[in-house]
């Protein structure tokens, strides 16, 4: 009937991260959108270890959800189970849903740009970085790897490689490694990589989703496999290219543009379509003046790609596209 406004559908999107969010506020207007997260806020995770030698740095890098979605409802809560038609929470919230986006992402090369960050900021300050590979940054190559070595023993950042800190054995500030090396610290960070955080998905509707890694199977529309109106983001994903944060939000605005011509009627052929990032652009931050960069065909270090990250590490960027906030 003429005059009548179609009702909005039902967006969930679980993870309040960098692709999350970003799926949230592209939606809030088109639809009713339920953000389902543990924290208040986003935080621009690549920029935390900034944070920890700048503490003004900190308040640029945590954006409360509510300043960005105000169209949309926060709902603070870990989601623990996933229906044909809702989402529960560990509060006991039941949402409905017509759309899903699970959104999770990890994070980065945290080791590397800790050390960096710390030489960088505290010269005086002696730092050690124990890594149990063969080389720093597998996932960028071998000449970025050196380069990377080479900056860090250049700001006296003492590297070991091959070896593992055996914490349960540390006792008033000695620490030993995997090797029988003897480490004295006043302190110590763990920045190995964490779990993507799926185990909670193999008792939902999505468990034969799952690959053998625990990676949500997706399509080229970002679907997951089995479930039209189930979306899949982020590092959560088996996408094969690197996880990074740019290709996340890349993720996200395909999801978000398919979603909402889904809405509106449209046709699977209609829907747009991901191509993995299989030669994706590398930049780890190597203090606030240089980065190591991999590009398709080369890499490159020091201060011609650090003018492009280490300043602001894309905090403004970030902040620009969930609105100037």
């Amino acid at each position: 009937m003429a005059g009548l406004v179609a009702e909005k559908k039902n967006v969930v999107v679980i993870g309040g991260g960098v692709a999350g969010s970003l799926v949230a506020k592209s939606l809030q207007n088109e639809a009713d959108v339920f953000l389902i997260d543990e924290k208040e806020y986003f935080e621009i995770t690549w920029a935390s270890l900034r944070s920890m030698a700048e503490r003004e740095f900190a308040k640029r890098s945590v954006i409360s959800h509510f300043e960005y979605l105000p169209h949309a409802k926060i709902v603070t809560s870990a989601a623990v189970n996933i229906t044909d038609t809702d989402v529960f929470t560990t509060q006991g919230s039941r949402i409905r849903y017509d759309y899903l986006v699970v959104a999770t992402v990890g994070g980065g090369p945290t080791g590397v740009e800790l050390a960096a960050e710390i030489a960088v900021d505290f010269p005086d300050k002696k730092a050690m970085l124990v890594h149990r590979g063969s080389r720093l940054l597998e996932f960028i190559g071998e000449s970025a790897s050196r380069k990377t070595l080479n900056c860090l023993t250049s700001n006296k950042v003492e590297v070991i490689l091959g070896q593992s800190v055996d914490l349960n054995s540390s006792s008033d500030g000695v620490y030993r490694t995997s090797g029988g090396e003897t480490i004295v610290a006043d302190c110590h960070f763990i920045c190995i990589g964490k779990s993507i955080g799926s185990s909670w998905l193999k008792e939902t509707i999505l468990k034969d989703s799952l690959d053998t890694q625990g990676r949500l199977m997706v399509d080229s529309n970002l679907r997951v496999k089995g479930h039209n109106n189930i979306f899949g983001i982020g590092d959560i994903t088996d996408i094969p290219e690197l996880k990074q944060g740019y290709l996340a939000q890349s993720h996200a605005k395909i999801a978000a543009k398919n979603i909402a011509l889904l809405t509106k009627g449209a046709k699977d052929e209609k829907l747009a379509m991901y191509k993995p990032a299989t030669k994706a652009l590398a930049i780890v931050s190597l203090g606030r003046k240089k980065a190591v960069a991999r590009f398709p065909c080369f890499s490159i270090a020091g201060r011609v790609p650090g003018m492009i990250k280490s300043g602001d590490l894309f905090v403004g960027n970030t902040q620009k596209g969930l609105g100037d906030v």
